[in-house]
């Protein structure tokens, strides 16, 4: 086994995050399967070598909800970090990483709830609902809630505009 580089000298995996409102200004939330925790999220992955921001996260929506029916309605004015606590950052993608450097988009739902299907051929959620997007951070991971504060902020007046 190869030796991890400390902690704080790990670099960020880059990712993109993704908050998908439906046509009632409420957002898209799963709840993991992979934590014992009751935590929902929004769906975010990373981002493949020289692959653009915004393609990677219409490929992330459809590899983790079965659906890439989205239109994009705004996206983050810059890049927002979060760091994995110690312990999941040594075992988490083989222990490379502090944490991720996360682009948001806000995209538009142009499908219907059925299009949505979590039972993906590597599935990442248990479940999935929809919910007002100034709820969400307090049902995230605590060591991801300060980020989602942040995102939240910035998405609000896209989800006043549509009614969430």
């Amino acid at each position: 086994m190869s030796k991890l580089v400390p902690y704080h000298d790990r670099p960020y995996r880059p990712n993109v995050g993704i908050v998908l409102f439906n046509a009632q200004g409420l957002v898209f939330t799963a709840r993991r399967i992979d934590t014992a925790q009751t935590a929902w999220q929004f769906p975010q992955g990373g981002i493949d070598d020289d692959e653009d921001p915004r393609a990677a996260a219409l490929r992330e929506l459809e590899e983790e909800i079965g659906t890439a029916k989205a239109e994009l309605i705004g996206e983050s004015g810059g890049w927002y970090s979060y760091d994995l606590p110690p312990e999941v950052a040594d075992t988490w993608q083989k222990g490379r990483f502090r944490g991720q450097k996360q682009k948001w988009f806000a995209l538009r739902f142009l499908g219907s709830d059925a299009d949505i299907d979590i039972h993906t051929e590597h599935p990442e959620f248990a479940e999935w609902r929809w919910m007002k997007l100034a709820e969400v951070p307090s049902v995230i991971v605590p060591f991801k809630r300060a980020l989602y504060k942040q995102v939240v902020a910035e998405f609000l007046p896209i989800a006043q505009r549509l009614g969430g």
